[in-house]
């Protein structure tokens, strides 16, 4: 939670303000006095803190709320039907994605529609982001939501605390900044970041179990493989905000050319293409990967487990140097994870290195887009007067 320092009166107020909305946001509909037990608040300093953002929109009260306490039965405080909403916008290589979520996490617009990005050029992909972003703000802003932001996953590498992708291999992109062409069609506060960070985002907000860890490495694959480092429920981003690029991290230094200008690197063997083609399907996608898996295919099967040994190989060096408390797996492997993960702890073991803590997210190739919605949510929840009406 990135709260304001108290330094002054004005400070304070927005620290507080914003633990109510954590609070309700982590534990759901709650009383005035269950609120004011989680944040350490008196309940009369609780009741003027909900009375103002009830004012403006962010809060509304259900009902009475039964309790054994003795005294006047409280009010239930919970996230209303309208208010801000953040908007998540997701660039694959081979899709396009929008949607919208309220503040209490739920999905209320969503737009999906397949796209040949790779070695598109950025101003097509943009426009048509821009034209799935206005229908989806529509959409919200018919259920009574005001958007107020709107966040964009890419599968590259994005300048620290800039809307510029560096370098986007599997796109054919480099230096091309995206807030002009999106911000002309979606006239919001943009936010851009690596689409592996935004999965971590949403492991970390959404994930199993609740809570979520606060120390991990989350790592996903749609037809690259991208990683993020979370310490202390913060995510490690780097100096350059590079951090977690695990899928161009060498595992057989020698081995085949990548589109990032290396060799072997884990990509080549692990990523969703590298697989098919091992397995001798051509472009099918991870649904036939799975359904041939499934019935027994010997060399998908087979494919599978050296995709895993690679993947092995890479996750051991990450866990000799971090230490996390649990590796997540998301993205498309978390749908081969069956076959994936055997072999992964069988490299993992035979290189002495130990790690009970790998688990399979439930988002699977939701996490990107919904984690960038939710990263607007969240500022919301950090200056929440900040976010109301005019």
């Amino acid at each position: 939670m990135a709260v304001p320092a108290p330094n002054t009166q004005h400070g304070m107020r927005q620290r507080n303000l914003s633990l109510v909305m954590h609070t309700i946001a982590e534990h759901g509909p709650a009383s005035r006095a269950a609120v004011a037990g989680h944040i350490g608040l008196t309940r009369a300093a609780v009741s003027t803190l909900v009375d103002e953002l009830a004012r403006a929109g962010l809060l509304v009260e259900l009902g009475r709320t039964r309790t054994r306490s003795v005294g006047r039965p409280g009010s239930t405080l919970a996230f209303g039907e309208s208010g801000p909403a953040g908007i998540g916008a997701e660039i694959g290589v081979d899709h396009l994605a929008v949607c919208a979520v309220d503040l209490s996490g739920r999905v209320r617009a969503r737009i999906e529609e397949e796209a040949a990005n790779r070695g598109r050029a950025p101003g097509p992909v943009l426009e048509q982001l821009g034209r799935l972003g206005a229908a989806v703000v529509a959409a919200a802003e018919r259920e009574g939501l005001r958007p107020a932001g709107v966040a964009v996953a890419v599968p590259g590498l994005v300048a620290r605390g800039s809307t510029v992708v560096v370098r986007a291999p599997n796109l054919g992109w480099e230096d091309v900044d995206l807030g002009p062409a999106l911000q002309h069609a979606l006239p919001l506060r943009l936010t851009v970041d690596n689409e592996a960070n935004l999965g971590a985002l949403a492991e970390l907000r959404l994930g199993d179990p609740r809570p979520a860890p606060r120390d991990f490495f989350h790592v996903s694959a749609e037809i690259g493989i991208g990683a993020a480092v979370v310490v202390d429920g913060e995510l490690l981003r780097g100096a350059r905000g590079f951090a977690g690029e695990l899928g161009h991290v060498p595992v057989r230094p020698e081995g085949r050319p990548c589109a990032c200008g290396g060799r072997g690197c884990l990509e080549q063997y692990a990523g969703e293409e590298a697989v098919l083609r091992a397995a001798g399907l051509d472009g099918s996608g991870v649904a036939l990967l799975r359904q041939r898996a499934e019935e027994g295919d010997r060399r998908v099967r087979s494919a599978l487990v050296d995709a895993g040994t690679a993947l092995g190989t890479a996750l051991a060096g990450v866990v000799n140097l971090l230490d996390p408390q649990t590796v997540v797996v998301g993205g498309a492997l978390a749908e081969l994870s069956p076959w994936l993960l055997p072999a992964v702890r069988r490299e993992m073991a035979g290189r002495r290195v130990r790690h009970e803590g790998i688990v399979v997210s439930r988002l699977g190739r939701d996490g990107p887009l919904l984690g960038a919605a939710h990263s607007v949510v969240q500022q919301v929840l950090d200056d929440p007067m900040a976010y109301t009406s005019p």
